[in-house]
């Protein structure tokens, strides 16, 4: 494959790059924000923070694939929603679309701040979700849209803080996320919207892609925060290479076995890992492994190296 090919593009899935990329300016005193924590100085308000191999605080990003789900923290917000739908022209709208269509509205604005914001995984609730700056709560209202389907994803990109108090969402404590970039899409619609490989593995290329990308999602405890799943989740969102490796290595009668990431030697001052795919041959249990490094020293990871072969020394 050209070197161009291997290149992560910005622009897979269309969703994605329709997203916003967090570069909207914060607002200052920003309703109910996490502050970002630098990485020089300590951690404030309570923010969680890890600490890096030369002993500084940095820290705690997510990058988390789950469903955004959104619930009325008390009675009097379900009551307040009531009164603004029946406002509001719904009939012959379903739940879903009535609940969406009350909440985009700018003049309901007041009620999205008011609902508190969960994210699911794998049918977990995981972390509650609150913007950077206000202007994102446009981020929160798509997400919920009314065609949302069973195979539909959210990926959130941010920074986790404390574990909520209990009477933030009735009683649930779990930890906030402050976000920078929500994008949602179909399952069936990312591996559609996949680069395709030459046409030799066109037909074999979908199944290959579904199975490697629900395998890295059912990665046990992968909820987006630590440096595996964050890369893991990177690869799988935004680098088309591993999927077509995977048909590849399918279509030569090769089973995936294992996929690992190890802190790289090269890292240095930054915090680079190798994401390791094995594949092990059905007949002869030979095992191929290849290997990509993803730099996840900052909250958005990038790619260091493509994928080339791997070998244990």
């Amino acid at each position: 494959m050209d070197e161009q090919r291997e290149t992560p593009s910005s622009g897979w899935p269309d969703s994605a790059s329709d997203a916003r990329s967090g570069e909207l300016s914060r607002e200052a005193g920003a309703e109910r924000s996490i502050a970002p924590q630098a990485a020089d100085g300590p951690a404030c308000c309570g923010q969680l923070a890890d600490i890096s191999p030369n002993g500084r605080l940095v820290a705690s990003y997510v990058y988390a694939v789950g469903r955004v789900e959104a619930r009325f923290p008390t009675l009097s917000s379900e009551k307040e929603f009531a009164q603004a739908a029946g406002r509001a022209d719904t009939a012959g709208k379903t739940d879903q679309q009535t609940f969406y269509t009350v909440l985009s509205k700018h003049e309901n604005r007041y009620l999205v701040r008011q609902l508190c914001w969960v994210l699911r995984i794998q049918g977990l609730e995981t972390y509650l979700l609150q913007p950077r700056a206000l202007a994102d709560i446009d981020l929160l209202v798509d997400a919920i849209h009314p065609d949302r389907s069973a195979n539909d994803i959210d990926v959130v990109i941010g920074v986790r803080g404390p574990i909520a108090p209990p009477e933030m969402c009735n009683g649930l404590m779990v930890p906030l996320v402050a976000f920078d970039q929500i994008y949602s899409f179909d399952c069936d619609a990312l591996v559609k919207a996949i680069p395709r490989p030459e046409a030799a593995l066109a037909e074999r290329f979908e199944p290959a892609a579904r199975e490697l990308f629900h395998r890295i999602m059912q990665l046990t405890d992968n909820a987006g925060a630590s440096d595996e799943h964050r890369a893991l989740n990177y690869l799988a969102m935004r680098y088309p290479a591993i999927y077509w490796k995977a048909a590849e290595q399918f279509g030569r009668d090769f089973s995936l076995t294992r996929v690992e990431v190890r802190p790289s030697a090269l890292s240095g001052t930054r915090r680079i890992v190798d994401a390791i795919f094995s594949y092990t041959n059905r007949n002869t249990d030979f095992t191929e492994k290849f290997s990509v490094r993803v730099d996840i020293g900052e909250e958005f990871p990038f790619l260091v190296t493509k994928l080339s072969p791997y070998f244990d020394f």
